[in-house]
């Protein structure tokens, strides 16, 4: 795709490469072709364009040679047609521009300021900056007018629906360049009158006013003179809309316990915060728990999306689709069609304005980058069971990275949906439930839910539930509700070679692993299963707890080792990864310090060992531990 741009320097993009478009006239001639694009200029109209009033003598052979330049870059967007040379109708800066002027004058005051924002961002300067001649200063000055009279719009639709925040910098200048302007008159009056300078604004007037019978001879015009009134009478602009405020923010959860350094380092100020960890952790939760918080810092609105990146249907939302919910829910009538219009939109409308946007169950950075709104004033919170580690490089979103609930935060959760009296009516009871859920929040609810709907049933019945049947305990009717449902999402993401890797970890001896003897337990090499290992962590199906050791939540561990596995492949990787501890245990030159890292993972590969029969690694483990003991 080819992209000719005229609003400064003249230059051109082919799928995304800057092209070379050699020295000024012959940038002139791709500005003549491009200035009418689609229409064909005849030879003698482009030979005056690039030289007059001075054309030389061979001029048409110069032409010739500048279009056939051209082309070697552009190809077949020019072409040769009788009397004249074309440029095929594509995509250029000046086109666009006029597009967005003439949708914005169709359009309401909101979508208005948006749509002329986005135009006015296409301006790098003046317009065919460098290029010679008297046609390309014309072409300038005519350009420039265009520029101007887009500017004066967006200052009345801003004017208008009362976003005045620093025009009147911007209009004291443009008033002091054009001193009897009386538009720019009348909106540096109205800016004035709106930031409470109603004595200044009257002072202008007055100035302008002595000015136009000085050197023109007549009074104020109509429109000047209706601005006057409107300071005079303390009146604002009539037909002014109503600015659209969106409160999209679902209710906060009725039971919130812990998180209290998350939520500090959310803070106070502005920013894009990307809150990680694995399904059924609380990332929603937190996030509606500290925007309910701090509502009174988003005066302009509260925006809220489910992109069901890790969901029950089909694909998570496409940004589009998000986008439209979006517009829709700041006023836009008529949304563009393509992806990148409507984030300059979003873009535009968001600037300047103290919003909050939630982003919930994003898949990846490539689903949120183009729902970033503009300007510094927004605050972006985006939860995701992945880290995003694009988002955080390239946009400064920080990382907030969410673990389970400690054991008296698990204890209170419990207390505020049961009651105090029931819970210490069983504290045994209840010490169990915590201790195998682990402070899965998740878990800990769908308990808690269960007990409230049977509230004859003594909590003893359901710590010896889950003791007894484990997991299917915890997986209720509904989907969201469904602890093994929720953490299956999670999986999508992984490839077939990815999912047997997360199922033969569910079967892996010992609480933890390191990358050697994930390896074994692959069957890969070293590189290969350092990838698997950050793959499961970037979902937050594992964590980093020690360095280069890694863990899986029971829970997430049990619903892992139910996964299916062929036999043969299973037994095999448990017989490699025995016999790697066996080895190791015997070669490792730093035995004391491995040994301290490995000691329950070996008792517990020696329980394996003798449960399968493996008596010579079983036999050697046993003396490694006994030697490791008795030292």
């Amino acid at each position: 795709m080819t992209v000719v741009n005229l609003l400064g320097e003249v230059t051109a993009r082919i799928d995304g490469r800057q092209a070379e478009l050699g020295h000024g006239r012959q940038r002139c001639v791709l500005a003549a072709l491009a200035v009418d694009a689609g229409r064909v200029v005849p030879d003698d109209r482009l030979i005056d364009r690039i030289w007059a009033p001075e054309v030389p003598v061979r001029a048409r052979r110069t032409l010739s040679s500048y279009v056939s330049r051209l082309r070697q870059t552009l190809g077949e967007q020019i072409a040769r047609r009788p009397g004249g040379y074309v440029l095929a109708e594509g995509d250029t800066d000046l086109r666009r521009f006029r597009e967005l002027c003439e949708r914005a004058r169709k359009s309401r005051e909101v979508e208005r300021i948006g749509l002329l924002t986005e135009a006015l961002a296409l301006w790098r300067g003046d317009a065919l900056t460098g290029l010679p001649g008297e046609w390309a200063q014309a072409e300038r000055d005519r350009l420039h007018l265009e520029r101007l009279a887009a500017e004066h719009d967006l200052v009345d639709a801003r004017l208008r629906t009362g976003r005045t925040d620093g025009l009147v910098a911007v209009l004291c200048e443009r008033a002091a360049a054009n001193p009897l302007d009386e538009r720019v008159a009348a909106q540096y009056m109205r800016a004035l009158a709106a930031a409470g300078r109603v004595a200044d604004a009257l002072a202008h007037y007055l100035v302008v006013r002595d000015r136009l019978v000085e050197e023109c001879g007549t009074e104020p015009g109509a429109e000047l003179q209706e601005a006057q009134q409107e300071v005079l009478a303390g009146s604002k602009p009539a037909a002014a809309e109503p600015v659209v405020v969106p409160r999209q923010l679902p209710a906060s959860p009725s039971s919130f316990v812990g998180r209290h350094d998350e939520l500090e380092r959310l803070g106070h100020r502005p920013g894009t915060f990307a809150i990680a960890g694995p399904g059924g952790v609380g990332k929603t939760w937190l996030a509606l728990h500290w925007a309910q918080r701090n509502l009174a810092r988003f005066p302009d609105g509260q925006l809220f999306v489910d992109l069901r990146g890790f969901a029950p249907e089909a694909a998570p939302m496409a940004p589009e689709v998000a986008l439209r919910g979006l517009l829709d829910a700041l006023g836009v009538d008529r949304c563009p069609a393509d992806l990148h219009a409507r984030a300059a939109l979003f873009r535009s409308l968001t600037v300047d304005r103290r919003m909050l946007l939630v982003l919930d169950n994003a898949a990846d950075s490539d689903q949120i980058v183009p729902l970033l709104p503009g300007g510094d004033s927004c605050t972006v919170v985006v939860t995701s069971r992945r880290r995003l580690p694009c988002l955080i490089a390239a946009h400064g979103a920080r990382h907030i990275g969410l673990d389970m609930l400690r054991a008296p935060e698990s204890r209170a959760l419990l207390t505020d949906r049961l009651g105090e009296a029931r819970v210490e009516d069983d504290p045994a009871a209840v010490d169990e439930l915590i201790v195998r859920c682990d402070g899965f929040p998740l878990a800990l609810s769908i308990l808690a839910g269960d007990a409230l709907a049977h509230p004859e049933t003594p909590l003893a019945r359901f710590a010896e539930d889950l003791r007894e049947l484990g997991q299917v305990v915890l997986d209720g009717d509904e989907a969201g509700a469904c602890l093994t449902s929720v953490l299956s999402w999670s999986l999508r993401c992984l490839t077939p070679e990815q999912l047997r890797a997360f199922a033969l970890l569910g079967r892996a001896p010992g609480p933890d692993i390191g990358p050697a003897a994930a390896a074994e337990l692959f069957g890969l090499t070293a590189g290969a299963t350092r990838a698997l290992l950050n793959r499961m962590e970037m979902l937050s199906l594992l964590t980093q707890h020690a360095r280069g050791r890694y863990r899986m939540h029971n829970l997430i561990r049990a619903h892992a080792a139910e996964l299916d596995v062929d036999e043969e492949t299973r037994v095999a990787a448990l017989h490699r990864v025995v016999g790697h501890y066996a080895r190791t245990a015997i070669q490792t030159e730093d035995a004391i310090t491995w040994f301290r890292a490995e000691r329950t993972n070996l008792l517990a590969a020696r329980e394996v060992a003798i449960a399968r029969g493996w008596h010579a690694l079983g036999r050697d483990l046993t003396w490694s531990l006994q030697s490791f003991l008795r030292d």
